[in-house]
């Protein structure tokens, strides 16, 4: 598994100094295309790969997926989140953001917010 290996590249004391910059996902991402290339697959095909194997479908039903792979996928979100999340530092931070949504339109219901006749 490469996310095993690189998380044991990057903790690995003799390694840790040289590693320090660099993250997780992308020894992980290293570790594929070398595994890829080594399988005999192009770099192309390999990015590819890693591609489909790092994004999220949001169509994909997650309950029927094994511990494992809702782990992998839980930690592709954090790290999306973690990307696109304003700090208080960043210079485009706004403490309190006020946004106006228009009246006009018609409202879209949803099925999870419409009480039923059946009790929980």
């Amino acid at each position: 598994d490469c996310r095993v290996a690189a998380e044991q590249l990057k903790t690995n004391p003799r390694h840790k100094a040289y590693l320090e910059g660099v993250s997780l996902c992308q020894l992980e991402k290293l570790y594929s295309l070398l595994k890829g290339h080594l399988g005999g697959e192009s770099l192309a095909e390999s990015l590819g790969k890693f591609q489909r194997e790092d994004t999220i479908d949001p169509e994909e039903d997650m309950n029927k997926l094994d511990d494992k792979e809702l782990a992998r996928r839980k930690s592709i979100m954090d790290e999306v989140f973690e990307k696109n999340r304003k700090k208080k530092d960043d210079p485009d931070f706004i403490y309190d953001i006020e946004v106006e949504f228009p009246q006009d339109e018609q409202l879209e219901s949803c099925g999870w917010d419409v009480e039923s006749g059946e009790e929980m």
